[in-house]
């Protein structure tokens, strides 16, 4: 049995003509290849395929492509597109149904999304090679989640999810957990995202992926589970001057006998799509990555490196505060996002802390 598990994907105005022209090897290189041998290619499909000038309100991009896309996709060779992320929802719930019909009508098995949050909790599960898979998507809260009357992407709740995970796992011989969260361009986990992610490894998760970053991380083994914190953009060529993203990885599972094994392949942007990685600098990613991972081997270095990056956000979240009583709806809009969202709401506790933590640090 052979999985390939990717991060983000969306047709930008660089990866749109190629995906929507038909040429698979233009938008995906040497990838395509590594698809054609895989019994099932999942993705997280990072936008709306609408037809749909209907954008939602928010802080950030609105991001779609052409429904035509999906087909194209599945042309590659993508069987399943997780949808719980922050931007399937950029143009509303129509933009939501019209990206679901899309990838019905392309043969891909969507999930990870659903008319309500109890709706959207349904996890993916399917044969692959003899081995029962179940695939669980997550999202933290920013503009797409579902609620009780709202359709969109499954929410991760700490109480909720683990239990999810566990009842999964009693059901398939391979549970992997997409958590579309973190915060961006951040190479370390914060303390609140570890902790998330080894209790969904303790629950009975076997590989727990976390996307959204836009960049590389790393990686570490907790009760048994590999888990990634940054696999970083598969398909999101995006115009960005940071070097990380345009990088990221996609993870090969194999299973034979009962044994697994796992391979990470760098992918990097072309002037139309992906490609894998050269031999160099394929080294050069995974040499960063396992670096990074032997740091977080230290927790208190790893929340040192976590830290830092917090403090280069300073005057970015104490600007959103003097906003909030300045009469600025998108200034105070601003503020609320960074206490909705649990990445800005780690940035907040870190660089604002109470009393009872710094008065007691020895």
């Amino acid at each position: 049995m052979k999985l390939i598990l990717c991060g983000d994907v969306v047709p930008t105005d660089i990866s749109a003509p190629a995906l929507e022209r038909g040429d698979v090897r233009a938008a995906f290189g040497g990838m395509a290849d590594e698809f054609a041998s895989a019994d099932a290619v999942v993705i997280n499909l990072e936008c709306a395929l609408t037809d749909s000038d209907a954008a939602i309100r928010k802080c950030g991009p609105n991001l779609k492509g052409k429904p035509v896309c999906a087909q194209i996709l599945r042309k590659a060779g993508i069987t399943h597109a997780g949808l719980s992320n922050n931007h399937v929802c950029d143009f509303g719930v129509d933009g939501l149904h019209d990206t679901q019909r899309a990838l019905e009508d392309a043969g891909i098995t969507w999930f990870g999304a659903g008319e309500n949050d109890r709706d959207s909790r349904k996890p993916l599960e399917f044969e692959c090679g003899g081995v029962r898979v179940g695939v669980c998507a997550v999202c933290e809260h920013e503009y797409s989640y579902a609620l009780r009357n709202l359709p969109g992407s499954n929410p991760f709740d700490p109480f909720i999810t683990p239990g999810d995970v566990r009842a999964l796992k009693s059901r398939c011989d391979l549970v992997v957990v997409m958590y579309h969260g973190g915060k961006e361009q951040c190479e370390y986990p914060s303390p609140r995202l570890r902790g998330a992610c080894r209790s969904l490894a303790e629950a009975g998760a076997d590989i727990v992926l976390t996307q959204h970053s836009h960049c590389i991380g790393c990686r570490e083994e907790y009760a048994g589970a590999e888990i990634v914190y940054g696999e970083g953009n598969f398909s999101f060529v995006w115009h960005d001057e940071n070097p990380q993203w345009h990088g990221g990885m996609a993870l090969s599972v194999e299973i034979e006998d009962g044994k697994r094994t796992l391979r990470y392949i760098p992918v990097v942007t072309t002037d139309t799509g992906i490609e894998v990685a050269s031999h160099d600098k394929a080294r050069e990613m995974l040499d960063g990555f396992d670096t990074r991972s032997e740091i977080i081997r230290d927790e208190a270095a790893c929340e040192r490196e976590w830290r830092a990056f917090c403090e280069t956000l300073r005057e970015q979240y104490t600007s959103a505060a003097k906003a909030l009583n300045s009469g600025d709806e998108r200034g105070r809009q601003m503020f609320s996002h960074y206490l909705d969202c649990e990445a800005h709401l780690d940035v907040w506790h870190t660089l604002f802390e109470t009393w009872h933590r710094t008065d007691n640090v020895k």
